[in-house]
């Protein structure tokens, strides 16, 4: 049983580093190359953990050498377009002007409720609304709504605003994260004041979140608190 869990810990450990060399990615988002390659290192890696008589590099060789070939193959694919097209596909134009094409759907083999599935993923239900769609080389569908169609923004009100960094979470579950504080420039002076006026201290804290205008959102594990200033 140790030797079962040993290697089951190797091989996780080996799996891991594998997907993060391949980098950081949804599984929606994995080009097919890369889903190929990610089936292959889940398959290979059960091998020595279901038969303990086969060598455990029968299962890590094979792993590293399919991960080297992947980023071999990502590295042609940033230097020659030809190789990029040829592993991952290009985008497909699927509907133009306002008008959905037939024959790229076809050769998609997209069904109309594909379509409105995808359409519905980027909160559009209706079709009159899409000026323009394409098809990515994940499977994912980029959309462009008819500009009458689209929602108002400040910068069309004239609105001012400020463009700032969205919050961080400076404390979790009573721990004090310093180098969120510091990203949005709080001092501990700061943090105390904003403690104090909520009767808390930091172990007292089940989330905390601050911005770099001073906005500070506070909820301590029985309940208290809520908005304000810095």
């Amino acid at each position: 049983m140790s030797i079962v869990l040993l290697r089951a810990l190797i091989l996780y450990i080996l799996v891991i580093f594998s997907v993060r060399l391949m980098g950081k990615r949804q599984l929606g988002e994995l080009q097919p190359s890369e889903l190929v390659i990610t089936i292959l290192v889940s398959n290979i890696a059960t091998l020595p953990l279901e038969d303990v008589n086969i060598p455990l590099m029968v299962g890590v060789t094979p792993i590293l050498a399919l991960v080297c070939f992947e980023v071999l193959m990502s590295w042609l694919s940033l230097k020659h377009m030809s190789v990029r097209k040829l592993v991952s596909g290009r985008p497909k134009i699927i509907i133009s002007n306002g008008k959905i094409d037939r024959r790229v759907m076809s050769d998609l083999r997209f069904s109309v409720d594909d379509l409105m599935t995808s359409l519905r993923g980027k909160d559009v239900f209706r079709l009159e609304e899409v000026q323009y769609a394409i098809v990515e080389t994940t499977g994912s569908v980029s959309v462009m709504k008819k500009p009458e169609t689209e929602s108002i923004s400040r910068k069309d009100a004239k609105l001012k605003s400020d463009n700032i960094d969205p919050p961080q979470v400076i404390i979790s579950d009573g721990r004090l994260l310093e180098r969120a504080m510091r990203a949005v420039g709080m001092s501990m002076g700061a943090l105390n004041k904003v403690l104090k006026e909520h009767s808390l201290s930091v172990e007292d804290v089940f989330i905390m979140m601050a911005d770099s205008k001073g906005c500070c959102y506070i909820q301590g594990k029985n309940n208290v608190g809520g908005g304000g200033k810095q």
